[in-house]
């Protein structure tokens, strides 16, 4: 609520807005004191559809399998392009050389540093320290997105894992009592 006027707070992340633009919880929601029950967070191009595999989930890993093979053809192109400027400009064989390692040797660590990022969450110094070189080999992110996406949702598997933890943790500590606790026997 607010202090000045007395009418509901309708902020981001307040619960007003999360329950929607009346300010009432919906019927069968959780009461006062009690945890909102883990919702499942949205995956970039899926939202929530890795949940249950609805909503399109199908045709978005379809598209997204289709749209990074696309990108990753056409990065190709943009890098063969740069490569003949390179050999046109008539630096030498030296320099021709090093230009292909790095982009092959940069592609690679992206590639493989994107597809363990499906499978647990990356250390945000650590990517913050690697951006440039994850950016440079921009080819070997689209190529795990690609494989990826012929499995699952990109990051499905880390997501469900996390999501079941916590609707069991949920669960467990929303659990009724089986036993009355004031019959509970006192140790003397």
């Amino acid at each position: 609520m607010s202090d000045e006027n007395g009418t509901p707070d309708t902020t981001a992340g307040s619960p007003a807005r999360e329950a929607g633009s009346s300010g009432l919880l919906p019927a069968g929601s959780r009461a006062a004191g009690t945890p909102a029950a883990p919702r499942p967070e949205p995956l970039r191009f899926f939202g929530t559809t890795w949940v249950d595999h609805d909503h399109g989930y199908t045709p978005r890993r379809i598209g997204v399998a289709v749209g990074s093979l696309a990108a990753a053809v056409a990065s190709c192109l943009v890098l063969r392009f740069a490569y003949e400027g390179v050999a046109l400009a008539g630096t030498g064989g030296f320099v021709t050389v090093l230009v292909v390692v790095m982009f092959a040797i940069s592609s690679a660590l992206a590639f493989r540093n994107t597809w363990d990022a499906f499978t647990r969450r990356p250390d945000p110094d650590r990517q913050a320290s690697l951006r440039g070189l994850l950016a440079i080999g921009f080819v070997g992110s689209l190529l795990a997105y690609f494989f990826r996406s012929l499995m699952e949702a990109p990051g499905e598997k880390l997501h469900r894992a996390e999501y079941e933890a916590a609707r069991t943790e949920h669960e467990r500590r929303t659990a009724r009592r089986t036993r009355n606790p004031s019959k509970k026997r006192r140790r003397s």
